[in-house]
């Protein structure tokens, strides 16, 4: 973090890839629709890169894997509502909470920060996952894809979460897994961390411009801690 800069008061956590490992519940609910649209199977592999930038271009990219522009587009809608049917059904089935995270909101809470997740999952999907892995709790505040107007990159989530909570955005740092994060972070003006355990669209996460990488969401309490101790 850097030296003179405010403490942190709050902290924006991204949900899959950061909090869950929720990469099943995406292969069972995409091959579910592809079942009924007559496409084979595709792998963890073959989706991770996809994940991350909403159900929208999910959709998209899974269907362009087999049919041209005119095919896929004819049968986008179909396409979602299958996908979303098949995931309600088995929304956390499959998904695991990554190591730290339980003991990092219990750190980041135990620092009097104010907790907000902002996810690009639909709202629909987000909140009873939360609920379900016992994470719902520690959040003031969840913002899904579909909450607002733009979604992650865009810095409206996290500027929204900044008002929300009347804090300035250098007073907030985001914790994510990806790009998006980071990206909307920057945009926003708060501190960004990045875990390096996520899906970030198959790409390393050394490559994301943040201000630090750390194993868990417990070192991220750690790390803000000790940053908080150099303010006033």
């Amino acid at each position: 973090m850097r030296p003179g800069a405010a403490a942190i008061r709050a902290a924006i956590i991204d949900l899959d890839g950061t909090m869950l490992d929720t990469m099943p519940d995406f292969e069972l609910a995409l091959n579910g629709m592809r079942a009924e649209l007559g496409l084979a199977p595709i792998s963890q592999q073959t989706i991770e890169p996809m994940v991350g930038k909403g159900s929208e271009k999910l959709i998209r990219d899974v269907l362009a894997l087999d049919l041209p522009p005119e095919r896929a587009a004819a049968l986008y809608d179909q396409a979602m509502a299958s996908y979303q049917r098949h995931y309600l059904a088995i929304n956390g089935e499959r998904s695991a909470l990554y190591g730290g995270v339980v003991e990092g909101l219990q750190a980041l809470r135990a620092l009097g920060l104010r907790l907000a997740c902002v996810t690009n999952k639909p709202i629909a999907f987000a909140t009873p996952l939360l609920a379900q892995k016992g994470l719902a709790p520690y959040f003031e505040l969840v913002y899904g894809g579909d909450s607002l107007p733009k979604k992650k990159p865009d810095p409206l989530p996290l500027l929204q979460v900044c008002r929300d909570f009347d804090l300035a955005p250098q007073q907030v740092v985001a914790i994510g897994d990806s790009s998006n994060d980071a990206q909307a972070a920057r945009a926003a003006g708060c501190f960004v961390l990045t875990v390096p355990y996520g899906y970030n669209h198959g790409r390393p996460v050394h490559e994301i411009d943040s201000d630090g990488i750390v194993d868990t969401l417990f070192d991220a309490a750690k790390l803000i801690e000790a940053h908080n101790g150099t303010t006033n």
